[in-house]
């Protein structure tokens, strides 16, 4: 199996999907995640390589509507495929993928109709 040099997948810092460079293992055995350096704003993270490819299938977001989406709230917890309304931002959108982030949080990618691709706190307590 050829090994992947870069990759197109969601950087939490410049909070959009861009390319990374795969820069190394994890070094934990068993773990399938790899070091992915951001070539925009050079953040190095941990990333699930086969989980956090950008998808090629488009997603139609253009027959969503309000009245049938789960409203957001970070302590809520949303499945693939979910749709949802961001009161803020006022806008609709699907969830594309689970996630979860370096620091342990869970998280969900959103592709909003308006916004594009955002990634989301799930389950999320505030203390």
């Amino acid at each position: 199996m050829a090994r992947l040099k870069h990759v197109e997948a969601f950087c939490s810092y410049c909070n959009k999907t861009v390319k990374l460079e795969i820069v190394g293992d994890l070094g934990i055995e068993g773990d399938g995640r790899r070091w992915a350096r951001c070539k925009t704003c050079k953040h190095t993270m941990a990333l699930d390589v086969d989980a956090n490819i950008k998808s090629s299938a488009n997603v139609d977001l253009s027959a969503i509507k309000i009245e049938d989406c789960k409203p957001y709230i970070p302590s809520a917890t949303f499945e693939v495929g979910d749709s949802i309304y961001h009161r803020d931002w006022q806008d609709v959108g699907k969830v594309t993928a689970k996630d979860t982030t370096s620091a342990g949080a869970k998280s969900i990618v959103v592709e909003f109709e308006k916004s594009g691709v955002k990634k989301l706190l799930e389950q999320f307590q505030i203390q």
